[in-house]
């Protein structure tokens, strides 16, 4: 089971309770594997406006129609 002992960020936390990987949001939203890493693990990165914006972009056509940006985001 993945995410076990690490540190996440809110939508690491997220992704994990909805059994989404990271590896499935980097195909989804094109981004680098290492942005999508620091994106769910590192709560000290702050991502870039278009990165936020790819990522809900996905989350609200795949997940969650309604999902609130401060949800997934500590902006």
């Amino acid at each position: 089971m993945f995410g076990l002992g690490k540190s996440k960020t809110k939508l690491g936390k997220k992704l994990v309770k909805k059994g989404i990987s990271n590896k499935w949001l980097q195909a989804k939203t094109g981004l680098n594997k290492n942005t999508i890493t620091q994106l769910t693990s590192n709560k000290d990165y702050s991502p870039k406006q278009a990165t936020i914006k790819k990522v809900m972009g996905v989350i609200r056509k795949e997940i969650d129609p309604n999902a609130n940006t401060h949800d997934y985001f500590d902006i």
